[in-house]
């Protein structure tokens, strides 16, 4: 559902920041789908889950530096409270999902990429507020998109690591087989 606000609230709003955050919220969803799914299986199913949370944080970050790249041409006009209200309450939302899974122990590599998406989504919706202050103060654009593209990076960041894991772990478990 918070995906859903953001992607209301951003076309509302015209900001690449929380649509952004709403493709990321949707990726997180079929990810934690995954990892319920593989909490079950096998370590290669987890693995394999975890590698296609990476490849989808990967091609999240594409279209969001594409999103970012076409608002910079064309120009938005970001309604800077619509994105401070949003991201204060996904804030509080991820943050708690963020708690709950680093009480887990021991989390294989599917949990762990959870855990970063968690903590991506955390971080970008402080840079949101922060933007959303920025806009409304300055009245111009560039917070917003300097956010859109730091969530992309993030998000690049994040697929990249999750990746690395998983073939560590893919590593790892043909060495012990």
């Amino acid at each position: 559902m918070i995906a859903f606000g953001f992607f209301g609230t951003g076309l509302a709003g015209d900001s690449s920041a929380l649509i952004a955050n709403g493709v990321d919220n949707l990726a997180d969803t079929a990810v934690y789908g995954l990892s319920l799914v593989a909490l079950n299986r096998g370590r290669q199913w987890k693995t394999r889950a975890a590698s296609v949370s990476g490849v989808m944080l990967l091609l999240f970050a594409g279209g969001i530096l594409l999103d970012v790249g076409r608002r910079y041409v064309q120009g938005s006009d970001p309604i800077g409270p619509t994105m401070m209200v949003m991201s204060a309450i996904a804030g509080v939302v991820n943050y708690i999902c963020l708690r709950l899974l680093q009480r887990l122990k021991q989390p294989d590599v599917n949990l762990r990429a959870a855990a970063t998406f968690s903590f991506n989504d955390f971080i970008s919706n402080g840079g949101i507020l922060i933007a959303g202050a920025l806009v409304l103060w300055l009245g111009t654009n560039w917070p917003d998109l300097l956010v859109g593209l730091a969530t992309a990076l993030i998000a690049l960041k994040g697929g990249i690591e999750i990746l690395r894991d998983a073939r560590a772990e893919t590593n790892t478990n043909a060495e012990t087989a």
